[in-house]
């Protein structure tokens, strides 16, 4: 039976998890989820973890019926927030990010658009976990590192990560960061720490071997976010290029959104967001470890979407561009 695979001393078994019975399966989620949220649970060794999340996999791989899919991919994202340790929860996280990595490609065509939805889940759900902690900045540096970390999604020095990965979280992150902000866990959520959750992507592009991945990067999630910010600037300095209509708008990061300090920043206006992005592209750029062709491709991104009115902002983005114009 499934309820007897949670006990006082370990969670449930992976044979539960992954039964061809739904209802066994679907018990074996739910004492899963009491045993990791028990307040004086500690976090699972590191092989404890992984069998326990080779189980959840196929948990998910058995399910079927799109509305199915659905609340599992919710229910097992949700037991981030259900977990009353955030050290628990973020090592969760992690087995999550391992797994899924390791596993990637094993999944069939048939059944691949169903772990984009659960990736997109937990995007979802780490997001209100770090609004929930308020930002707190050992959780995002430990969030960055599962992330970054070797076997992590956007690890650029891990050949073993599957690409798609890399370019499916491109494609969500600021929608979801976006979504977890219109529908925060708290009341009156901090800014999100922007440049701080977008530094693990700019590390990527600064160190990918992969052209197409940084050109994804690019094109998925920094083209849409200056431009929905360029948008929203001051009709009075109307952007030079217009945002096209299939573009997003991330009301709610616009919003409420600062570059790494929520609490000492409070919310900036999106015209300082903007320029705080391309100053971080700029930044990468000029890392001594950022490959060259990619360095390249970076400041080219950051010279065509370098604001005209430079005099406004200051001598460092001028003096910025002379140095990159006399390189």
């Amino acid at each position: 039976m499934a309820s007897d695979s949670a006990s006082a001393s370990g969670p449930p078994l992976g044979k539960y998890l992954a039964s061809t019975d739904k209802k066994t399966r679907d018990k074996a989620i739910k004492n899963l989820a009491a045993f990791l949220s028990d307040p004086s649970r500690d976090a699972l060794p590191k092989s404890e973890m992984a069998k326990l999340w080779k189980g959840v996999f196929y948990c998910f791989w058995m399910s079927d019926k799109p509305l199915v899919q659905q609340a599992l991919a919710s229910e097992i994202a949700d037991i981030l927030l259900a977990i009353s340790s955030l050290s628990v929860s973020l090592a969760f996280l992690r087995g999550f990010w391992e797994s899924t990595v390791k596993e990637w490609n094993s999944i069939d065509r048939l059944r691949i658009d169903k772990y984009y939805m659960l990736v997109r889940r937990f995007v979802n759900a780490s997001f209100r976990l770090l609004i929930r902690e308020g930002w707190e900045a050992a959780a995002i540096e430990e969030y960055n590192s599962i992330l970054t970390d070797r076997g992590g999604p956007l690890c650029p020095d891990d050949t073993k990560v599957p690409t798609s990965l890399a370019y499916h979280l491109a494609d969500i992150y600021l929608e979801e960061l976006d979504k977890a902000l219109g529908k925060s866990p708290v009341a009156s959520p901090l800014p999100a720490p922007l440049s701080t959750l977008l530094a693990p992507f700019l590390a990527l592009s600064a160190r990918t071997p992969t052209s197409i991945t940084l050109q994804r990067i690019q094109s998925a999630l920094l083209e849409p976010i200056l431009t929905a910010f360029a948008s929203r600037q001051d009709s009075d300095e109307p952007s030079r290029k217009r945002p096209r209509l299939s573009t997003p708008e991330f009301p709610n990061l616009a919003a409420n959104a600062c570059t790494s300090d929520p609490p000492k920043e409070g919310s900036l206006d999106p015209s300082a967001l903007r320029k705080a992005v391309l100053k971080q592209v700029f930044d990468v750029a000029s890392e001594p470890d950022t490959r060259d062709a990619n360095r390249r491709k970076l400041y080219a991104f950051w010279k065509e979407h370098i604001e005209d009115e430079e005099d406004s902002s200051g001598s460092g983005a001028r003096s910025g561009k002379r140095g990159l114009d006399g390189s």
